[in-house]
């Protein structure tokens, strides 16, 4: 299958390009703004289906938006008609086609060529009317004010914002990309308009707010809610536009003769993550907890996990390794301990089901002592 692409260089082109990139039954055709005209026949006459993302909307003179969006579109279908091919296409329209200023106007002309193609061609056309699109890849200072705060928050430079009240309406560009892809397996037929879903609302001040508190987290440590929804396709934004001498950050370590201990995250309702080391023949806790609870993973060295009822008494001990990856839990009212029983330094993961809170530790020393 052969896909032309129009726009191919913008921010939707390049993310739909490394979606179609990973798949071994599509050929991608590319038309860009440094293409002439004149070779857009060519390409139209070898496409099966065609995704029409070109368009102008922040040019320096407004009378580039006919041209961009409106006459380019009537090119394109004047190829389409020249092909004697019923060829299905994809538009990326604006929601502000709706509206009467130069570029809502220009976006709803190339709308109606479009609509007159299908009716005359019988191609199949399907116009989405995108809200605010954002991902990775978006230009700052032009496709969005996401790209924008995000270019700017990753750089530590201030945020233009001229109402934080203001709502807008987003979606993210996997989602756009996926239902693209959808039209063109043909499981959105019969739909002239189609739109993306899941839309996101949100404020401008209160996306400001979620892009300062990623950047901030990486000195709490406490991590926000980033597996699902808005937070989650904003995070992936905003890490996109990290420069490469940001993809690191150090967290503390703290160390004695025992070994090391590092935390790596916090979340807010889901615990921490950290790891510790511990020389050969030292043992490390030698405390109780009533309700925090631990999971263990020795991923180097050689342990023995201590276990006793505070209560009764009850002792228990077993023995893991790196070499087998197994979970040790402490369990509340059971003092513990784990010894490095092994030649060399013994490092060892831990979550813990709640963040360390210095005030009330639910932590309290008891040695678990010897077998009887």
């Amino acid at each position: 299958m052969k896909v032309l692409i129009t726009g191919a260089d913008g921010f939707v082109g390049k993310n739909l390009q490394a979606h179609l990139s990973e798949r071994s039954d599509v050929e991608v055709l590319r038309f860009t703004r440094d293409d002439s005209m004149a070779v857009l026949p060519a390409l139209v006459a070898q496409a099966d289906f065609i995704f029409h993302l070109a368009g102008v909307n922040r040019p320096e003179d407004p009378d580039e938006f006919k041209r961009g969006n409106s006459d380019l579109t009537r090119t394109l279908c004047d190829a389409i008609v020249s092909s004697g091919r019923q060829i299905p296409l994809l538009y990326t329209s604006s929601i502000q086609a709706e509206l009467d200023n130069p570029y809502g106007v220009s976006k709803r002309g190339a709308e109606e060529a479009l609509k007159a193609l299908a009716t005359q061609q019988g191609s199949p056309v399907y116009l989405f009317r995108l809200p605010n699109v954002f991902g990775k890849w978006a230009r700052p200072n032009y496709n969005s004010a996401v790209a924008t705060f995000c270019h700017n928050v990753a750089r530590d430079l201030p945020l233009q914002i001229n109402d934080p009240q203001a709502r807008i309406t987003l979606v993210y560009i996997d989602d756009v990309v996926g239902c693209f892809i959808a039209v063109m397996e043909g499981k959105r037929v019969g739909q002239s308009f189609v739109s993306v879903s899941p839309e996101y609302s949100i404020t401008v001040g209160e996306l400001a707010e979620q892009l300062h508190t990623f950047r901030d987290s990486r000195a709490s440590m406490i991590t926000e809610s980033v597996g699902t929804g808005l937070v989650r396709a904003l995070y992936s934004t905003y890490l996109s536009y990290l420069p490469p001498e940001r993809f690191t950050y150090e967290v503390p370590k703290y160390g004695d003769q025992r070994g090391v201990f590092v935390e790596m995250l916090k979340t807010k309702d889901s615990g921490q993550f950290s790891y510790f080391t511990a020389h050969p023949g030292i043992t490390r806790g030698g405390h109780y907890h009533h309700s925090k609870t631990e999971k263990f993973l020795v991923i180097k060295g050689k342990a023995c996990f201590r276990f006793r009822h505070i209560i009764s008494g009850e002792f228990y001990e077993l023995f893991t390794d790196g070499d087998q990856p197994e979970i040790v839990e402490t369990v509340p009212g059971w003092t513990h301990d784990i010894t490095n029983v092994g030649d060399d330094e013994m490092i060892v993961m831990l979550w813990a089901n709640e963040i360390f809170d210095r005030e009330n530790p639910d932590t309290f020393p008891r040695p678990v002592g010897t077998e009887a």
